[in-house]
């Protein structure tokens, strides 16, 4: 065996900030939450996603890609008509 292992006590974000993809691993986790609270938020309240998609504007495919967790890429202008959909706001913020 070679060594000690350099990750060995490190957190995960150093890690992902080495290997460069913390950022994408971030956006891609946020992507995923928003997207598993609205489906809860639909479940709740018995929203279809046909309905869904009626309240969005937008089609059934499309709220279909918003709620795939492994399609990140979605828009700001996406997310936000998810939130009025289901009553609430997006907040985004630096931190």
């Amino acid at each position: 065996m070679s060594g000690k292992n350099k990750h060995v006590g490190s957190s995960l974000d150093d890690f992902l900030r080495e290997e460069g993809i913390l950022e994408e691993a971030r956006a891609t986790a946020l992507k995923e939450v928003i997207a598993w609270q609205v489906q809860q938020v639909m479940e709740r309240d018995h929203i279809t996603k046909i309905e869904m998609a009626r309240r969005m504007k937008t089609s059934r495919a499309a709220l279909d890609r918003f709620l795939d967790p492994a399609n990140t890429s979605v828009t700001l202008q996406t997310l936000s008509k998810a939130a009025r959909a289901i009553g609430r706001d997006l907040r985004i913020e630096l931190v």
